[in-house]
């Protein structure tokens, strides 16, 4: 949706509700997660964006503040049994989350299996809508050409998804476009495609402010942003300490 006013006129409480913080390193330890949850929810953001196993951790300091808890599912390869993803998004919300960024099963997709797609996601969706939980598509863009994404679009949209999202930020493979993630021509096809009937979340290479302010102009709904980038977009001053210069808030 177009904002009512340039980005570069928003607030950092502004334009941090677009931000999901994303801290999904696998490697992190306990409290790598806490401390980046913790930054998250002082800059502000809409959600703080985490794998399961890290829910335990987000969801008790989340509580209370204005930073919701996402998690992801089938991240990063969206390839396990149905069963599986919908055995996972049960645990998620017996967690306490309020949204969640599903995988969708891209070889699937550039195969042409969209019905297959489109049910997979929507077992998903179903549990989800019923406890008030958004969720956001992942169709992993740079895996797949303009065609499959139009077509994988449509069977997230069928299957009742909140968002359509552009990549994991972790692909590997051989990559699609001439550049990767969150790029604007990208994401100008996601809305296209999207038109109107969900929204549509930019992931993948999203590291400085031009591009971020760039993409919410254009009409973009919600940003995935690593953890490193988030104060960088956001234009959050860091004392030496770490702590976030409370003038900008």
């Amino acid at each position: 949706m177009k904002p009512t006013k340039p980005a570069a006129e928003m607030t950092i409480a502004e334009l941090a509700a677009y931000v999901d913080h994303s801290v999904l390193k696998p490697e992190f330890t306990p409290d790598e997660i806490r401390r980046e949850v913790e930054n998250g929810i002082r800059y502000g953001c809409r959600t703080v964006c985490v794998n399961p196993a890290s829910v335990e951790i987000a969801a008790p300091l989340c509580d209370g503040t204005a930073t919701g808890v996402c998690v992801v599912v089938d991240f990063p390869f969206g390839c396990s049994s149905t069963a599986s993803k919908v055995t996972q998004t049960r645990i998620a919300l017996e967690g306490g989350v309020q949204e969640l960024d599903l995988v969708a099963n891209y070889g699937w997709i550039r195969g042409g299996e969209l019905k297959r797609v489109e049910e997979d996601i929507r077992a998903v969706v179903e549990p989800c809508h019923d406890a008030g939980v958004i969720v956001k598509v992942i169709l992993e863009t740079d895996a797949l050409t303009r065609d499959q994404i139009r077509a994988a679009a449509e069977a997230a949209i069928a299957a009742g998804a909140d968002f359509i999202k552009t990549s994991t930020g972790f692909y590997t493979g051989t990559n699609q476009h001439e550049a990767t993630g969150a790029f604007d021509d990208m994401v100008a096809l996601m809305m296209k495609a999207a038109a109107g009937r969900c929204r549509v979340k930019g992931s993948g290479a999203i590291r400085d402010r031009e591009h971020f302010l760039r993409l919410i102009d254009a009409g973009i709904d919600r940003m995935g942003v690593g953890y490193r980038s988030t104060p960088v977009v956001l234009g959050v001053v860091e004392d030496g300490a770490g702590s976030a210069d409370a003038g900008g808030y």
